[in-house]
């Protein structure tokens, strides 16, 4: 058995919380690792729909506990409305558990979002939640922010603290002419917070060493995706944190060597909320299938999300970043019914006359790259609902599979054909295969054995105009 991180490996929305939950039945542990309450988690489970926000959605399983790790911000006032929705459907909060050095939204964080975004000019605009989750991380990194186990020093030591941070952010809240809480508000907010935290407040990195201790499989649950990584992502139209697979350990409390597995979801197409370049976004009638048929709404924001084909140039780059194990491709059955499917395999820079099969880190070169398309034939008569095994699959479908495993260069280990979590092919378990360690040779070798794999096609190579 193993630790396994799952993390997204696009833009986010990538269908990480139905992985995580066909995983999570065998898992004693799940940690939320990082971001805030501007993540959202869909699950259809057991004929219902639940969406979680901070919450670790492993918790809908009764054996399963569930931990809000040191790396995420939490906003009191969400948590508190998340456990009740939880509770009124009959959901045990008894396995939540919540990081002492988690930091703490306070209301001028969120504010403070609103006001400068709404103030940016609109070239400029991130498209961020608007849920503070930004300011609150500025302050951590700052050494001027409020942590979980702030909440429960005295009185006086907590009234001597907040007097700090407020003299701190006056000015700038006067400055977006935002309103300048009092002492008294400040200390009667955390009063509130206090209570809503007491009962699940532990040690983070001491609650989870007895999990390692046993051996038990833990695991780790990323919010948004590598493309929006404060460090590795689009910057700046990134979130606050680290969202691959390191901000696993960082924002848990446990070692990089006690992880057996990353597993990376992509979706077998490419979306995107919010703003920064898209290179292979679809504004025709394939863009409004995917959209459509994948109904491409964000949990969390309700705003409707951008679409286009499968851009293995960031697949790639990934699978690098994050040392992949493995893929959760999701959403396969959305490409049903299209006569082709195309993935782009390298970008034009045709201004610098570059052509580049690397992910550049410039947002100015990013937004002049057009891909460059490889066209595979799809499977509009046929369907990939209901198969349950590979060879179920279109023999279309299975050629477009293995063309993305080879572009990214990591093994698929599961393939998503439907929203409920029957509605999975398991190529290879991350759960039993991550402590054997396989070499990349073997998983491809076993993987191609496995599938009884067709011959693949030759693909045919165009530049987008």
């Amino acid at each position: 058995m193993s630790n396994v991180v799952v993390v997204g490996a696009q833009w986010g929305d990538e269908g990480k919380a139905k992985v995580i939950d066909w995983l999570a039945e065998r898992a004693a542990l799940v940690i939320r690792c990082q971001g805030g309450c501007n993540a959202g988690h869909t699950v259809q489970w057991q004929g219902e729909t639940y969406k979680f926000h901070l919450i670790p959605s492993g918790l809908l399983y009764p054996n399963t506990y569930g931990l809000i790790g040191s790396g995420t911000v939490i906003d009191p006032i969400v948590l508190r409305d998340e456990m009740a929705s939880l509770a009124n459907r009959g959901i045990s909060l008894e396995r939540l558990k919540i990081s002492n050095r988690a930091h703490v939204t306070l209301p001028w964080h969120i504010a403070l979002d609103k006001a400068q975004e709404q103030q940016a000019a609109d070239t400029k605009k991130i498209g961020t939640t608007g849920k503070g989750i930004g300011p609150t991380y500025r302050d951590k990194v700052g050494r001027f922010g409020l942590r979980v186990c702030d909440l429960f020093e005295t009185p006086d030591v907590l009234s001597a603290r907040l007097s700090d941070l407020l003299s701190v952010q006056t000015l700038t809240l006067n400055a977006l002419g935002c309103d300048v809480p009092t002492l008294e508000a400040l200390m009667a907010f955390c009063a509130e917070a206090r209570e809503i935290f007491a009962p699940y407040v532990v040690d983070s990195a001491a609650f989870i060493e007895p999990f390692l201790q046993k051996q038990a499989v833990i695991l780790f649950e990323g919010a948004q995706g590598t493309l929006l990584d404060v460090d590795y992502g689009t910057y700046p139209f990134v979130t606050s944190s680290n969202a691959t697979a390191g901000g696993a350990c960082t924002g848990s409390g446990i070692g990089p060597s006690k992880i057996d597995y990353v597993l990376g979801v992509m979706k077998a197409y490419t979306t995107r909320v919010g703003q920064g370049p898209f290179p292979t976004e679809l504004t025709d009638a394939n863009g409004k299938h995917l959209q459509e048929v994948g109904q491409e709404v964000g949990t969390t924001t309700g705003r409707i999300r951008r679409c286009g084909w499968f851009d293995a140039v960031m697949g790639r780059y990934s699978a690098q970043v994050n040392g992949l194990d493995g893929l959760a491709l999701t959403k396969l059955d959305v490409l049903d019914g299209l006569e082709r499917v195309a993935i782009a395999t390298a970008y034009i820079d045709a201004q610098m006359g570059e052509r580049l099969t690397t992910f550049p880190a410039s947002l100015a070169q990013l937004a002049r790259c057009t891909p460059e398309y490889e066209w595979l034939p799809g499977w509009p008569e046929q369907t990939t609902v209901g198969a349950t095994t590979w060879g179920e699959l279109p023999v279309e479908a299975q050629q477009y599979l293995n063309r993305l495993s080879d572009l990214t260069q990591t093994p698929i280990a599961l393939v998503s054909v439907g929203p409920g979590r029957e509605e999975t092919l398991v190529c290879h378990d991350p759960i039993t295969v991550g402590r054997t360690r396989l070499s990349m040779a073997n998983l491809f070798e076993s993987q191609a054995l496995e599938h009884n794999t067709p011959n693949r096609p030759t693909p045919v190579t165009s530049v987008a105009r």
